[in-house]
């Protein structure tokens, strides 16, 4: 992954190592991994020419009427499956989605990203990010029914999914992906896999693969891993606690040594552009219904609009400085859920966060209280308001937001706009197992 290979090498290679199999992949607007497999005979007219396929059956693609799209595979992300077979190996790489006339195709997610990498390149900044995915590892996919009563980095007998968690590392290493750290999280039956950062185009292309890795290795094991927001009731929700710095060059330009937070000014007003922004992105970067169940006070999980250092109840948390540490000056956005489209959360990010720098947007102080043990009345005192509480409000903000509009381009803004309403529409007209218990008693 983030590779150099050119179509030569990457040839050769294919030779070497004996694959037969080429799965090339690409994500839907919501951020489902979509793909189909070619032969080694058709690798070398594909990189040529990318592979013709049918978009109008593909979530937020083409209308049935202009449905002809071309999947390009992008070599640099070309990787060795070494969990399948090594007789006649399965290989795998991210395309980008072209027109037929080889333009590229505005519902490409991954497009998107790229084209708001470029507007932050041409202020000369490289924008790079380290995810903290959540997971819950079930014993299958049909039910909640968990391995362990294991809680925060708990070891050995009371995690189960140590040995998934394991392999999913191992495996993920020999695909060239780097791993930070992992451990048992907060709830039962709950781990984080901790990516070590990258650039924000490469780091999007790992989550889709990491994600599709982790489900297919706890298959292997009989079980079931989900990045659901908040499967069980009562328990810590999984989220994608964002890290992301922006670079000039080397140099970090977040980082101020004569700063009292050691925050430079573009850092500062990068947050407050998030913080003013983030009930427009939240639809992007908390797409589910089920996204809002985790979005409530008490598990771990930042509903207030506000920032601290020490403060894990904050929307973002600037980690502290250690001294030589420079280029590690970084934020973390604490609201995102694993389950988002990693392409268009990273561009949205950016996209708030360049905002404010370009804007000019002002930092309050940080907040070092813990805002769940805060009055409603002081939080209005405190202007501090809220995430959006569900999926319509999300939405409602979300199709009056000009950023949003401008970061996702016309077509995803409006496919998302609409794809999200029906779900909602879906969910509303539900009749679910609470209003069961409750009223059916009673009424």
């Amino acid at each position: 992954m983030g590779n150099n290979l050119t179509k030569k090498d990457l040839l050769k290679l294919v030779k070497e190592k004996n694959v037969k199999f080429i799965k090339l992949w690409f994500a839907d607007i919501t951020g489902q991994m979509k793909g189909f497999s070619i032969t080694t005979e058709e690798l070398k007219g594909a990189l040529e020419d990318g592979m013709g396929f049918d978009g109008s059956s593909i979530k937020g693609f083409a209308r049935i009427d202009e449905s002809d799209m071309i999947a390009m595979p992008d070599p640099s992300t070309f990787m060795i499956l070494p969990y399948r077979p090594k007789e006649k190996a399965t290989a795998g790489m991210l395309c980008d989605i072209l027109n037929p006339d080889r333009t590229p195709y505005l519902g490409d997610s991954r497009y998107i990203l790229k084209k708001n990498l470029e507007k932050a390149a041409k202020k000369g900044y490289t924008f790079y990010v380290g995810p903290e995915l959540e997971f819950f590892i079930f014993k299958d996919e049909h039910s909640t029914q968990i391995l362990d009563e294991g809680g925060y980095f708990d070891l050995t007998t009371l995690d189960a999914g140590n040995e998934v968690r394991r392999e999913i590392i191992l495996t993920l290493e020999e695909m060239g992906i780097q791993v930070e750290y992992s451990h048992h999280e907060v709830a039962p039956s709950q781990h984080e896999i901790d990516l070590r950062y990258t650039d924000a185009l490469t780091m999007a292309d790992i989550v889709m693969v990491y994600r599709m890795v982790a489900k297919e290795i706890a298959q292997k094991y009989g079980l079931h891993i989900t990045f659901m927001p908040k499967p069980i009731y009562g328990v810590n929700g999984s989220g994608m606690h964002t890290h992301q710095s922006l670079f000039r060059g080397d140099t970090n330009a977040f980082f101020d040594k004569n700063d009292k937070y050691y925050l430079s000014k573009e850092a500062k007003s990068y947050i407050a552009g998030i913080l003013r922004h983030v009930p427009e992105i939240t639809l992007v970067c908390n797409q589910w219904v089920n996204s809002y169940k985790r979005l409530v006070i008490g598990y771990e999980a930042p509903v207030y609009i506000c920032w601290g250092r020490r403060n894990r109840s904050a929307l973002v948390r600037v980690p502290m400085y250690k001294p030589g540490k420079e280029k590690s000056t970084r934020i973390e956005f604490r609201s995102p859920d694993p389950a988002c489209n990693p392409y268009l959360a990273f561009a949205c990010m950016l996209s708030a966060g360049l905002k404010g720098i370009e804007e000019k947007y002002t930092l309050e102080e940080p907040l070092e209280k813990d805002v769940y043990n805060l009055s409603q009345e002081e939080l209005k005192k405190m202007g501090i308001k809220c995430l959006p509480g569900s999926l319509i409000e999300a939405i409602e903000i979300a199709q009056d937001s000009r950023l949003l509009k401008e970061t996702l381009g016309e077509h995803i803004f409006s496919n998302l706009i609409l794809s999200k309403k029906i779900e909602w529409d879906e969910y509303r007209k539900q009749v679910h197992e609470y209003e069961i218990k409750t009223y059916l008693p009673i009424l």
